[in-house]
């Protein structure tokens, strides 16, 4: 995404299309062969093929996992200061009872908006999604990979 686009619900997911398609799609197309070729020929050599297949997978997989912790604990903690900042005394102190994926969702919204959102995500259990669709002032986040 351009950085001159403003960021909203409808465009604020990143894809890489090389890593998230092609990547994605060619360890995909590697994992089958080396079942199919384990089926038809029963050897050591195809069992090989097989488990460094699924070892790719298991990298392929937890290249973008183990990052994504990392970026989540970082939104945490910066909504947590950010927080302390925007949020009346009542909030500050019920913040904490906000789930991760909630903080995710929250982190989009405009301080304006911000304490309206923390109490209804308190109050009514919103989801992440949810609380993305009623953000009026999106907060553009363009570092997240």
């Amino acid at each position: 995404m351009s950085d001159q686009t403003p960021q909203n619900y409808a465009n604020h997911r990143r894809y890489v299309p090389l890593y998230h398609f092609v990547a994605a799609l060619l360890v995909l197309v590697n994992f089958a062969f080396a079942c199919v070729h384990l089926y038809l020929h029963h050897t050591y050599g195809a069992t090989v093929g097989l488990l460094l297949a699924i070892a790719l997978l298991l990298m392929f997989w937890y290249a973008r996992s183990f990052p994504e912790v990392v970026q989540d604990r970082l939104i945490r903690l910066e909504e947590t200061l950010r927080y302390q900042k925007v949020l009346p005394a009542d909030l500050q102190s019920r913040a904490g009872q906000l789930t991760l994926r909630q903080i995710i969702g929250l982190r989009f919204a405009s301080d304006a908006e911000l304490a309206g959102l923390v109490r209804r995500a308190l109050d009514e259990k919103l989801s992440e999604n949810q609380i993305k669709k009623e953000i009026k002032n999106w907060r553009s986040d363009t570092l997240r990979v």
